[in-house]
């Protein structure tokens, strides 16, 4: 079966827009896919250079057309560009990614739909595994809605060699997020492949250096960012994140329907905001109803990992990028995520994290 590694091979005799680094290497492929034999590539470079690429994408739409099981190939050029710097030559990796090196695990923390508290959920979990001993890093993959910067507090800028990127560092956590390299206001108008670029550069193109574990606040709904991490490295589970109410449970199942497709262990579901404690009376109430998730979990047999409540405080500290369970370690609140980060950490340390999958579209 044809697979990208073939067509990433082909074009290692294509010179990228720099007329030396073979295309594969010059970071300038923006988006790669097959669909019933046939090979879709796009390639960025800066627009006022069209003219003089042509010939580019012409050797590159023949090196496709050369392979064997290629029943077509359309290469075009875009102008959009990902983000950070062009990666530095390396052999290419196998058909089937390897893992990031130095890193041990790889946590998607994901939702079926936004508004659920997944990113705040995310970031107190990975400060939690962080106080349990691990080394953690974070990757923000929301890249329509990047709140990483927000919720840690910084609007530090990676720095770059011109090879590789560091992650910027809070509260003991090695972060990166496409929201450290723009403005918090400004609008994210990406396509797909620029999507996918986008996630492939932060994956590989980061000095994550030794982490226990890569916990990955994913971005909601089952679009190309999951699918694309899904194919690149080898996850060593998910978090299911939802609200306990009928319309969030909805899109939670179709998130547990898209792991189990690309063979991805379920760790555990989460229900945020699972009630509301009155600070002032301690009375109890149900805003989202309550146990729908703990249900899910049961039908669907996977563990239950915790409910946390909707609670001023937790939004509080989010917002001014003070996480909670750094600002009131012994918190109840804090006791919960600690909870739910102590029976990650155990399952994590129990499994081993399977192949990256690759996908094929039908």
């Amino acid at each position: 079966m044809l697979s990208d590694q073939d067509v990433l091979n082909a074009l290692q005799s294509v010179p990228g827009p720099d007329g030396k680094t073979p295309l594969p290497q010059s970071g300038a492929i923006a988006g790669l896919s097959i669909k019933d034999s046939k090979v879709y590539l796009s390639i960025g470079i800066d627009p006022q250079q069209a003219g003089a690429m042509e010939g580019m994408r012409v050797a590159a739409e023949g090196a496709v057309k050369a392979l064997n099981g290629v029943a077509g190939a359309l290469v075009s050029l875009t102008a959009d560009k990902a983000p950070a710097p062009p990666p530095p030559p390396k052999p290419a990796p196998s058909a089937r990614s390897l893992g990031i090196p130095g890193v041990t695990h790889i946590l998607a923390v994901a939702s079926g739909k936004g508004g659920v508290g997944k990113s705040t959920t995310a970031i107190n979990l990975a400060l939690s595994l962080a106080a349990l001993g691990w080394k953690i890093g974070v990757l923000d993959l929301d890249i329509y809605g990047p709140s990483l910067p927000r919720l840690l507090g910084t609007s530090a800028r990676p720095e770059s060699d011109g090879r590789m990127m560091k992650p910027v560092e809070a509260y003991g956590l090695r972060a990166m997020s496409i929201g450290f390299m723009v403005d918090e206001a400004d609008p994210m108008i990406w396509r797909g492949p620029m999507v996918m670029a986008a996630v492939q550069q932060m994956l590989r193109d980061v000095a994550w250096g030794e982490l226990d574990c890569l916990v990955v606040d994913m971005p909601p709904g089952t679009g190309d960012a999951q699918l694309t991490l899904a194919q690149t490295v080898p996850l060593a589970g998910a978090v299911i994140v939802s609200t306990p109410q009928d319309l969030a449970l909805i899109d939670a199942r179709r998130g547990i329907a898209m792991f189990n497709k690309v063979d991805v262990p379920i760790i555990g579901l989460v229900e945020n905001m699972s009630y509301f404690l009155c600070p002032h009376c301690g009375g109890r109430s149900e805003i989202f109803a309550h146990g729908g998730a703990r249900h899910e979990a049961e039908t669907f047999g996977v563990p239950f990992l915790g409910e946390i409540p909707l609670a001023i405080g937790i939004r509080e500290h989010a917002d001014s990028g003070k996480p909670i369970t750094v600002l009131e370690p012994d918190s109840p609140h804090s006791l919960i995520y600690k909870q739910i980060a102590e029976q990650v950490k155990a399952t994590l340390e129990k499994g081993r994290a399977r192949q990256a999958p690759k996908i094929v579209i039908e």
